[in-house]
């Protein structure tokens, strides 16, 4: 999706990076646009005691300072990226990493689903009932089209919501004002209808029923943090200075957040709001806020708030298809997921994460219907479940610093409260979400957590098998050292496909010379350094890549010298193996079109479609390309059963 672009450019990191006010329009949308559905949530869920959301709106603000307190030491532990992931997996463990990460793959395919399905009830609150029946193809088309606008980059995804974002902020802003601000002479009575709400509850449901009210109302909205995590998972693509503007962009995104949430909280009960059937309660706030201002102002005014909610409900999205690929990349480094997922299109974009996550999240959005009540049951426990194990992860890292004589008392004690406050929530999350649909987060999560390790458990014997490879050259290149491969004086080239310097490549290059004898005295050694989310992360990241595939490739040279055979290499490094490899075999077949193309290929006893997708077969898909040119290319199997 558009024009490729190009490794060569010295200035694509910075062309590609977000400034912190950019990163907040990318990954705070999250966070701000839950705004439109998690205070409603809440205040839904006191029922008969609607004033008591005041209470819940002070530990909103306190549970957003101190996760985002806590995630700005993540930042500084972690600069070059400290998602939950990678803070579990360094600091607790891989399999601790594991269950973080897939807990964070469901979340942000529903942190997509919900943004979606949330915008489009945001938008079809302006328009009559009758049209109800089209907000779910409505919702479909927005995951189609934020899926498509993602392929083409994360800036150029980011840089067509800004002036939306900024109108979400602008009038709800002023609405919260409004609200509040005409409301003023009413504090006295919301503060005496909170104590009256608290006498009445505690004499319907005791003080255990108070909590219990207050922990549901406060579940049902825990959706609102879940784009707090975005910014230490996504500050690969923040501009340097990366760890600076990641803490700038957590500054904008929990203020913003805190106070739209308090602000929104403390406006239904002053507004004294009741929810109205195919409206949001946003929708109604504003209405009353306008009702007595001229017709035409007071509904183009809500329009427009309803609009910007719509847009920015789908700009939330970002943060799951930002950073959900993102994630999904790690892992597949890791080789907890097919290595396909690391992989990067011409756009420099997790081409294969985005199809994924955008795939799941309509898959979702049609199991529930679209429904957003029933999604914000499903959502916010698994980004707990990452929340308590980063605050763990991080309070181990400074209890080993204790021991080291070096500071950490007061990141202990600011990681300490993160992990006892996620760590409650979770554990209430779970006990009242459960038998509401949890259990069904918890399954998926599950699911992903056994895909995964049986993804790795096929990658660990496949590498067990090549680690024997390389075992075995000792013993190979004994049998062959002293040896002299006579010049045949035919001038025949071979030209040997290679990936790093390792036991498949050395039994290709043994296996040509065992095959034909005396034929070739000039090799070629092709060797292509794959650019993959691992490595782009900076120019200095890709001139080390450079440096190392040349290196690699030069062994291969100095080898077959040793056997008395003249030798170059070409390498290069690119996104896409295929065409790398096909532009620098056809640039040597140019120069000696006499040269045989040879490569490695791992053969398995049982080849079915879970080794081809897990395995890279682009070898069969280079003998076929040269095959309809007439350029000879054999495949040397390489067996690892």
């Amino acid at each position: 999706m558009g024009r490729s672009k190009s490794l060569s450019d010295r200035t694509l990191f910075h062309k590609m990076s977000l400034v912190a006010v950019l990163a907040w329009v990318g990954l705070g949308a999250d966070g701000l646009s839950s705004s439109c559905y998690g205070p409603e949530e809440c205040y839904k869920a006191l029922g008969d005691y609607p004033s008591l959301a005041i209470v819940i709106a002070f530990a909103c603000v306190g549970t957003i300072a101190i996760i985002c307190a806590s995630y700005r030491q993540i930042i500084e532990l972690f600069p070059s990226g400290g998602g939950g992931y990678l803070v579990a997996s360094k600091l607790l463990g891989s399999r601790a990493g594991l269950v973080s990460g897939s807990a964070l793959l469901v979340d942000y395919v529903l942190t997509i689903a919900i943004s979606i399905a949330s915008g489009s009830d945001a938008f079809f609150s302006l328009l009559p009932t009758e049209y109800q029946s089209w907000k779910l193809p409505f919702a479909i088309g927005g995951i189609a089209f934020m899926t498509l606008l993602n392929l083409r980059g994360v800036r150029e995804s980011v840089l067509i919501w800004a002036p939306i974002f900024f109108g979400f902020v602008l009038t709800h802003g002023l609405a919260i004002l409004l609200a509040i601000g005409l409301n003023l002479g009413e504090f006295s009575k919301v503060a005496a209808k909170t104590g009256q709400d608290l006498t009445q509850a505690h004499a319907e449901l005791g003080v255990g029923g108070i909590l219990i009210l207050l922990l549901r109302a406060f579940s049902v909205g825990a959706g609102t943090y879940t784009g707090i995590e975005a910014v230490s998972n996504g500050l690969p693509v923040l501009r340097e200075p990366r760890v600076e503007t990641g803490k700038r962009t957590m500054v904008y995104m929990g203020l913003s957040l805190g106070l739209t949430v308090f602000g929104l909280l403390v406006a239904y009960v002053l507004v004294g709001v009741k929810p109205e059937e195919g409206k949001t309660l946003n929708a109604v706030l504003f209405e009353n806020v306008t009702a007595g201002w001229p017709s035409w102002l007071g509904t183009t005014f809500v329009q427009l708030c309803m609009i910007c909610a719509t847009a920015l409900l789908f700009i939330a999205a970002q943060a799951g298809f930002l950073d959900g690929p993102r994630v999904l990349a790690n892992m597949a480094i890791d080789r907890w997921f097919p290595s396909r997922f690391a992989m990067l299109s011409d756009r420099f974009v997790a081409q294969n994460g985005i199809l994924l996550m955008g795939s799941a999240a309509l898959l979702v959005l049609l199991m529930t219907d679209g429904r957003v009540e029933l999604l914000v049951v499903l959502y916010s426990i698994n980004v707990f479940l990452t929340f308590t194990l980063s605050q763990l992860g991080m309070c181990r890292h400074w209890l080993r610093q204790s021991r080291h004589g070096k500071s950490w008392k007061r990141g202990l004690a600011i990681n300490g409260v993160g992990l006892a406050v996620t760590s409650s929530i979770l554990v209430s999350l779970c006990v009242i979400k459960f038998f509401e649909g949890g259990w069904v987060t918890l399954l998926a999560t599950s699911g992903v957590v056994a895909f995964a390790a049986l993804v790795r458990r096929h990658y660990n014997r496949t590498a067990h098998r090549l680690s024997e490879l390389d075992d075995s050259l000792p013993a190979l290149e004994q049998k062959f050292n002293g040896v002299v491969l006579p010049p045949t004086d035919r001038g025949r080239t071979a030209v040997l496909l290679c990936n790093g310097y390792n036991g498949l490549g050395l039994h290709t290059f043994f296996g040509v010379f065992r095959m034909f004898p005396a034929t070739f005295d000039h090799c070629v050694f092709v060797h292509v350094g794959t650019v993959d989310a691992g490595s782009f992360k900076g120019s200095e990241e890709l001139d080390r890549l450079r440096i190392t595939t040349h290196q690699q490739a030069d062994r291969y040279a100095e080898l077959a010298r040793h056997y008395g055979l003249t030798a170059e290499v070409k390498t290069s490094v690119g996104i896409e193996v295929f065409s790398e490899l096909q532009r620098l075999v056809e640039e040597t077949i140019h120069d000696q079109p006499s040269a045989v193309v040879f490569a490695g290929q791992l053969a398995f006893l049982h080849d079915n479609w879970w080794t081809r997708w897990l395995h890279n077969y682009v070898v069969f898909a280079l003998q076929r390309f040269f095959c309809r040119r007439g350029i000879p290319f054999v495949i040397v199997p390489i067996d690892v059963d």
